[in-house]
């Protein structure tokens, strides 16, 4: 029986599902099983996996129902003491899964080892640190505030602590890996791997409809986990929600196209200050400030293209790194 077991849930992920696999191939550590459940693929998917020569490997075809519940299905088939969970997307450096179990296994009252995370771009030609944190034990707190682990593709947890909380919730669409993270806080304690070991895929081509759509039901899901939380967390919640508006603001500048655009960032940043006036003092939420001057003074599009004038502008500003 394989000590770790990796869940790939994959939808039309036919641009990226060779990679992901390898790179959980490509792993140190070598006692795991890896379950991919394709959710209702139409493009090349489930084509491409079949192809792959790999006895670790099963795949299991379902109708689509969603990225909760494919990595409950996969979940359901695991037969590892650990549990992994990777997006079809995302990647692994090669010693994640070993410094992960080691982590747990030298920390043996924690039921999650989480890593650091690198961001990346679409097609994976830009790649940014994502910054460092140190929250071990009892995290209970700090992952009410913001999601540290960032993506459901970075912690290793123990299957026992995930069925104790039940798992991902199967009607959540957005913000489900961050909910679930929250439940297993509130129960079990976390251990960091303090390496950046999970490479994230982000994109910036999403339409304004869907970013909309993400923003009400991630709203939900931050009523949800408070109502949930005791008295003594409910403090936190307007940081939340500043964090929360600040990561909106981010995504309204890298679709900027307009000074109408920029505008509507403005507000969201807006938003997340009248919550939490000392995200002002965040490092973060100053380049962004910067970033809307800029984008206001040249345009948008003048500004995107021109990225050399855009850090030529930005570093003449000094942060404080918070």
């Amino acid at each position: 029986m394989p000590k770790v077991t990796v869940v790939v849930p994959a939808y039309n992920a036919e641009q990226t599902i060779i990679a992901t696999i390898a790179s959980v191939q490509q792993q140190t550590y070598q006692d795991w099983e890896l379950i991919v459940i394709d959710d209702g693929s139409s493009d090349r998917t489930l084509e491409l996996l079949n192809r792959i020569r790999e006895p670790r490997l099963q795949v299991y075809h379902y109708s689509n129902a969603g990225v909760s519940v494919a990595r409950n299905r996969g979940l359901a088939h695991a037969q590892g003491e650990l549990i992994a969970f990777l997006d079809a997307d995302d990647l692994w450096s090669a010693n994640k899964l070993e410094l992960q179990v080691a982590a747990l296994q030298q920390h043996p009252h924690a039921a999650v080892a989480y890593s650091w995370t690198y961001f990346m771009n679409a097609t994976a030609t830009t790649i940014h640190a994502a910054p460092s944190v140190w929250f071990e034990g009892d995290v209970y707190p700090q992952l009410l505030v913001r999601n540290f682990l960032y993506s459901g593709s970075n912690p290793l947890v123990r299957r026992d602590a995930l069925v104790l909380v039940g798992g991902f919730d199967p009607t959540l669409t957005h913000g489900e890996d961050w909910e679930l993270f929250a439940r297993l806080a509130a129960v079990v304690q976390f251990v960091v791997v303090p390496v950046a070991q999970v490479f994230y895929r982000q994109s910036a081509t999403s339409a304004s409809a869907q970013v909309e759509l993400m923003e009400q039901r991630i709203l939900q899901v931050i009523d949800s986990v408070f109502s949930c939380a005791s008295p003594q967390f409910h403090h936190f919640k307007n940081e939340s929600l500043a964090n929360f508006y600040q990561y909106l603001t981010g995504i309204r500048l890298a679709q900027a196209t307009s000074v109408e655009d920029v505008k509507q960032a403005g507000q969201k940043l807006q938003m997340a200050v009248r919550l939490s006036p000392k995200i002002l003092l965040n490092k973060t939420t100053q380049l962004y400030l910067a970033k809307m001057f800029l984008m206001k003074l040249f345009s948008p599009g003048i500004t995107k293209k021109n990225s050399q004038l855009s850090t030529a502008y930005l570093t003449q500003f000094k942060f404080k790194q918070v």
